[in-house]
């Protein structure tokens, strides 16, 4: 039986070969558009997250608080009626107190890799070139395990700093800027008014701009000495074998260390918010275009019943039921909807092909950049639904009329 009404439903589209032609394009072109500019939006999507976690800690811990702690002043009247003047406000070296045995806790966690930075910012001097920068002090053996800098070496190794205490690794587009060289000798000189000297024993050169112009590495205990601030460091910086558990170790983590600690999910909210938004106006727009084509189905679909009535007529006064009847109508819609997917993937493989080979320059990159296709079975999935679901509605409604098409009415010549 189910043979019989594909193949009725099939003749019932034949005889209206131009018209059901279009609607198939209509199907074809929605479901390629809709594949290829959907996994492209995902496809991108899904590489800004990896940068994000690829690039940055999984969690960091910050010399801050969440919640500030008062003055002692105020801690010693809370919520009394005193009023004090000429109060000096308690000051003293920020950062991480006691970093070791913070460190030895967290890596008792299995898989946790965790590294001690202290950050500040410098001016670098050379050859009557000054320029502001990032300097970072680091262990180079731990900040390697969380860190992907090692990857973008171009000149030299991070790991020399261990055996090179006064040397310093810096950016190539640091570099280029102040016309250095591997081994010349770059002035440091800090906020704190502290002056050193250090020899280039390496380069990077990661693609963004900003970070190879403005970032500089050296050993932990030189940055210490240079910005004032002994046995202290303002990050602990984390790596974690599975970056989507990071917002609910990072709530554990602060509730042991008290300083405030950041999931790069809570780091990167807006972004993510941002992105979620996006993919809503995406999904809305080229489901649009599959909806325009649902519209041509039933238009196709409702002139069949109207012309066919006679034909229904018979069928039903031969034995075919109401059902039947409507299950071969629905037929229609998914005939379209089967072939077009079919059509339509096709084309969309060719449109993600091309797209995958624009390249551009995003902006503040020294690189070329490309655009990133999402070729997962859920993208192929969701579009092929989508256009089958909407093929199968636009069917529905047509084949309800056709179903309850009266034979004795249409055989006597009634309406």
């Amino acid at each position: 039986m189910i043979r019989l009404l594909v193949g009725i439903a099939a003749r019932h589209l034949l005889s209206r070969r131009r018209q059901s032609i279009v609607s198939l394009l209509g199907v074809v072109l929605g479901v390629s558009f809709f594949l290829s500019i959907s996994a492209m939006m995902r496809g991108s999507e899904l590489d800004i997250i990896h940068r994000l976690v690829d690039s940055a800690p999984h969690i960091t811990i910050e010399d801050d608080y969440r919640h500030p702690t008062l003055q002692p002043a105020a801690q010693s009247f809370p919520g009394a009626l005193v009023q004090l003047h000429h109060v000096v406000p308690q000051t003293e070296t920020r950062g991480i107190r006691g970093y070791p045995q913070m460190l030895d806790y967290l890596r008792r966690t299995p898989g946790l890799q965790a590294s001690a930075v202290l950050s500040g910012q410098a001016l670098a001097s050379f050859a009557g070139k000054d320029r502001a920068i990032g300097l970072n002090g680091i262990v180079a053996g731990e900040y390697t395990r969380v860190s992907t800098i090692r990857r973008y070496m171009v000149r030299g190794s991070l790991d020399d700093l261990e055996i090179n205490p006064n040397g310093i690794v810096i950016g190539d587009e640091l570099a280029r800027l102040m016309s250095l060289s591997m081994g010349d000798n770059l002035s440091i000189a800090s906020t704190t008014g502290q002056l050193r000297t250090f020899k280039i024993i390496g380069l990077f050169h990661t693609g963004r701009s900003d970070f190879d112009a403005g970032q500089a590495f050296v050993a932990l205990k030189r940055v210490q000495s240079l910005l004032n601030r002994p046995n202290r460091i303002n990050t602990i910086v984390i790596k974690l074998p599975d970056p989507n558990a990071a917002r609910t170790e990072a709530a554990r983590i602060e509730q042991r260390v008290r300083y405030k600690t950041v999931s790069w999910q809570e780091r990167s909210e807006d972004l993510m918010s941002a992105l979620a938004i996006r993919s809503v106006i995406m999904y809305a727009v080229v489901g649009a275009v599959l909806v325009v084509a649902a519209f041509g189905i039933y238009n196709v679909i409702s002139t069949v019943v109207l012309e066919k009535q006679r034909d229904i007529a018979i069928l039903r006064a031969m034995g075919f039921e109401a059902r039947d009847i409507e299950r071969m109508f629905l037929a229609q819609g998914v005939l379209i909807g089967a072939i077009g997917n079919a059509f339509g993937i096709g084309l969309g493989c060719l449109l993600m092909a091309g797209l995958m080979r624009i390249h551009f320059r995003i902006p503040g990159s020294t690189d070329i950049s490309y655009l990133v296709i999402d070729w997962s079975l859920f993208q192929f999935a969701l579009a092929a639904g989508v256009a089958m679901l909407a093929a199968m509605t636009a069917a529905y409604l047509p084949a309800r009329r056709a179903a309850k098409v009266e034979p004795v009415d249409v055989l006597r010549g009634g309406t």
